[in-house]
């Protein structure tokens, strides 16, 4: 590894074997609107209209000032390639509680065990350095690979929101997930190895 690729890496803040995050920049903006534009993720993801660069602009300006959220992007450590984005939103110190989010936009990368690491990464972050007791998610009720992959990391199913969301003149139900801090470390223990 050259020294310029440790320094790449070195510029990341939740750092895995695969991936790392690191705070979302100008010029990855780029790559939030392309995700952000395209039709399959957004039916995936439940976002409900395209990104002008406006709003893209408004979107990093709202991940650097408002202190209820976190944006990462999620970065390949083999070549710097940057594939998605995760955050924590709705951060409500007082309850403990947050909102989670990612989106592997880079299709190529899907399946291949990047955001399950990411998010690994993310939620540690949450319960052992933010001091979180509860990550919620909201999932789209129809996309059943996402309910898998949240089961999976030890989300729980809690409740369903009907016809929570419209997409295509359609209504479907919106999955409400959670986890709580002793459920992630039993399954997982502590996953960070760096200081944040």
């Amino acid at each position: 590894m050259t020294f310029d690729e440790k320094s790449k890496i070195k510029s990341g803040f939740l750092i895995g074997k695969r991936v790392y995050l690191r705070a979302l920049e100008k010029e990855d903006l780029i790559c939030i609107r392309k995700w952000s534009n395209d039709p399959e993720i957004r039916r995936l993801t439940g976002e409900v209209t395209s990104m002008s660069q406006v709003d893209a602009d408004k979107f990093l300006e709202r991940a650097y000032s408002d202190n209820t959220r976190k944006w990462f992007v999620i970065v390949i450590k083999e070549n710097d390639r940057v594939i998605g984005e995760a955050g924590l939103l709705r951060m409500f110190y007082a309850w403990r509680t947050t909102d989670i989010s990612i989106i592997i936009g880079e299709k190529d990368a899907w399946g291949k065990g990047y955001g399950t690491e990411a998010i690994l990464l993310l939620i540690d972050y949450a319960f052992r350095r933010l001091n979180f007791h509860r990550v919620a998610i909201g999932v789209v009720g129809f996309n059943e690979k996402a309910i898998r992959f949240w089961e999976k990391i030890g989300f729980k199913k809690e409740g369903i929101q009907r016809d929570g969301y419209s997409y295509n003149h359609k209504y479907y139900d919106f999955v409400m997930m959670s986890i709580l801090e002793d459920e992630f470390r039993e399954l997982h223990g502590g996953i960070a190895d760096n200081d944040y």
